[in-house]
Parts: C-alpha cells; structure tokens; sequence
C-alpha cells in the first residue's frame, strides 16, 4: 500500500474505504462526508475478505470502520493491517463499544475513534489522522536518514583511522630506512674522524655534533615509536608500561600503570584502540590538565576490555565535550566504536577527569574476523 500524500497530488480526491455492513450507516456517511465539501471517493465493503482485496487492490488513504459487523469486528481488519508497511490511518466509527474499549482499540494502533452520532466530524477527524500520518512518516523518514549518515560517518571515521595509521606505519619506516640510516652513517663518519685528527678545536667541533647526532636519532626513535608503536609487538600491558614511563619521564608528572589483564590474545585493532587512546589522553593531559599525578588501568573482567585514564587535574566543563570542534574527544568515541566499544568521560573543573574505554572482547574478537 502506498497511499498519495497530499503535497504529492493536492487535487486527487481522499480515497476512503468504508467497512460497514449497514447500507443506511454508509449513506449516512457518505452524506456528511458531502456537507463537510471534503473532495473525496469512498468505496463500502463488508466482509474480512472483501476488506483484504480491497486494500491489497489499490491503496487508500484512510480506512473508516464500525467496530462490530457480522462474525467479526474492525480489530479482526486491523490485525491483518498492523504489520504492513504503510498502513492509512484507521479509524473507529461505532456506537457499540464504550469509551474505555474506544481508547484500548486505539492503544493498539488504531488511529481515533468518533461515535456515529458525531459523524458530522468525521472529514476533521479523517484529515486529522491523515495530517498526524504524513508527520509520524516524515519524522521515520528523517530518522531513517539520519541512522545512515551516522552509519556514513562512522564508517567514515573508521576508514579515517585505518588509513592514519597506514601513512603513520609508512613514514616511519621511511624515518627509520631513510633518516636513521643517513643518522647511522653520519655517527660512524664522525667516529672515524675523531680517531684521525689530534687537534683539540677540532674534537670539541666533533664531539658537539656527536652529541647533537645522538639528540637527533633519539627523536627520530621517539618519533618513529609515536608514529607506529612497534612495542605493541610485546602486548599491550608492555605498551602502556613504556607509554606512562615516557610521559612521566618527559613531563615530570608521576604516571603510575596498573593492570590486572589475564587475556594476552587481544587483536591488534583492540590493542591498537586501546594504545592510540592512552596516548591522546596522556597528549590531553599534558597541555590542558595542570595536574601533578595521572593513573593508567588495565582489566579484563567480564569479558569486557577496560582501559582507565585518570588525573587529578583542574579536569573541565563536560559541555564543552560536544562543542563542535571537540575533535579529540570525538575521535576517541569513533574509535571505541570501531573495535565495538564504547568511552565515558568523567569531569568537573577542579575534580580532575577520567577516561574509560570499554571493549567487548567477544564482539571486539568476532569484529576483526569480519574484516
């Protein structure tokens, strides 16, 4: 059934189906439907299988039934309506039920009842029911539409993710082929002329750009670790054992790792989740937090990955979560969800802030089997 909305053909007549055993009960209607000049076209059918042809025939856009007919009633015609697709407004016209039975009938699904001494309202009520109609589809519509452009753009953001950590993986080997081997020669050159030159200007020079040299392949080291964690290749309690000794060592701040973790057969995109979301936090924190302490734990119980970033910080207003330019923390909830997780936020200024990702290990598991 696909009943024409108005907008789509304003002049087409209202196409009524009238389920009513009682010839005088559908003059009666047709009548007011008359007096009320509503453009319309009705059609009368009185038995359950003439009802079905009917609406399987052509589409109406609404359907008026009395309430008790012969061997059956209007529930019995609703029952083989309710699990269509598109379903017209269905409306009780009777004086055989009570208001009670009129209101149960309508939390079934029915759209309104009207007492056949109020037939004159019948054209409102109808058009009523038809306008309630096309706003319920346009709403199902709209929601629709949205659950795909939120689908969209996770799988857009996971596709994101998936290719930064390629191009990452891909510049570090480049710094690793490139820069570290040019790095590595360079040290050796310099070596060699230190042992072949005696004059004391000259070694202060050399030793000045070996310790320069040294600075220089630590931070392509660094660079290469941020990049693409190769320590993951230890697990993921090695990895964020290295992650809070580096920060702590680089910030200052105590950075304590706790993890009481029994499962060491996490798939790389969980641990790859789990490590890239510690190191924005840890990122986070260093510029923002103002804190003097930072706890990292890791647990598995329930079969539920749980990854806690935690300071004691001047933490923040949680509103400022969802502004639209929060792409830190946005990218964090789009990672979660590409490994079947979730992540909850905990903060108030001035209480510190909490991070929690949670994974699903069975659902995280049969995730990456999936791809």
């Amino acid at each position: 059934m696909s009943p024409i909305t108005r907008e789509e053909a304003p002049d087409t007549p209202v196409r009524i189906l009238h389920l009513e055993d009682s010839e005088t009960d559908h003059a009666l209607v047709g009548r007011a439907l008359r007096r009320s000049e509503l453009n319309f076209v009705i059609e009368r059918v009185e038995t359950l299988a003439a009802f079905w042809a009917a609406v399987r025939k052509q589409g109406f856009d609404a359907i008026v039934a009395d309430y008790r007919l012969r061997g059956f009633t209007a529930l019995d015609a609703w029952n083989m309506l309710k699990d269509e697709a598109m379903v017209p407004p269905f409306i009780l016209l009777s004086g055989a039920i009570g208001e009670s039975a009129a209101v149960a009938a309508i939390k079934l699904g029915l759209s309104d009842y009207l007492q056949k001494d109020d037939v004159g309202k019948l054209a409102h009520v109808i058009q009523r029911a038809m306008e309630m109609q096309k706003t319920r589809i346009a709403k199902d519509r709209a929601d629709t539409e949205l659950a795909l452009s939120e689908r969209r753009l996770a799988d857009f953001a996971e596709h994101l993710q998936s290719t930064i950590e390629q191009e990452r993986a891909s510049i570090a080997r480049e710094i690793h082929d490139d820069i570290g081997g040019a790095l590595a020669a360079v040290k050796l050159d310099l070596a060699w002329i230190g042992r072949h030159v005696a004059d004391p200007q000259t070694l202060g020079h050399l030793h000045a750009a070996g310790e320069m040299l040294q600075h220089a392949l630590g931070a392509s080291q660094r660079i290469m670790m941020n990049l693409r964690p190769a320590i993951l290749d230890q697990g993921l309690v090695a990895a964020l054992d290295w992650l809070a000794s580096g920060f702590e060592r680089r910030t200052g701040i105590r950075t304590t790792f706790q993890s009481t973790t029994s499962n060491q057969d996490l798939s790389k995109e969980v641990q790859l989740a789990a490590y890239r979301t510690a190191q924005e936090a840890l990122t986070n924190i260093s510029k923002h937090a103002r804190c003097n302490q930072v706890g990292i734990d890791l647990t598995d119980t329930k079969d539920v990955l749980t990854l806690e970033i935690t300071d004691n910080g001047q933490g923040f207003s949680p509103a400022l979560a969802s502004q639209p330019k929060a792409f830190g923390l946005k990218g964090l909830h789009e990672r979660a969800k590409s490994v079947g997780g979730w992540l909850d936020i905990s903060t108030a200024r001035g209480r510190g802030t909490s991070i929690i990702m949670s994974v699903p290990l069975a659902q995280a598991d049969n995730k990456g089997v999936g791809e």
